[in-house]
């Protein structure tokens, strides 16, 4: 969701096509298609193979790798944002 959006955009900048980051991370077009639109995950491994290609911020890319997995198990719940303060004042 969060991700899908930005390497898209850092593709679309970098000038490069859907099936040529697809060769790179060895999965076929369509599954890095669901990527981008946010109908599948990428592995923590694709994000970081992503960034050097991009040559962008790993940091950034996994932030939002990881916010949209966190968004995933809490969006349904009505305790969520409660949940998230708790763990935030536990990373602190």
């Amino acid at each position: 969701m969060y991700l899908g959006k930005r390497i898209k955009e850092l593709r679309e900048e970098k000038g490069f096509v859907q099936r040529q980051l697809a060769a790179e991370l060895e999965i076929d077009t369509p599954m890095y298609s669901k990527i981008e639109r946010g109908e599948r995950r990428a592995k923590r491994e694709q994000v970081l193979k992503l960034a050097k290609i991009l040559n962008t911020d790993k940091d950034e890319l996994l932030t939002l790798w990881l916010a949209g997995q966190v968004y995933e198990i809490v969006k349904d719940e009505k305790v969520a944002k409660a949940a998230m303060n708790f763990v935030e004042t536990q990373i602190r």
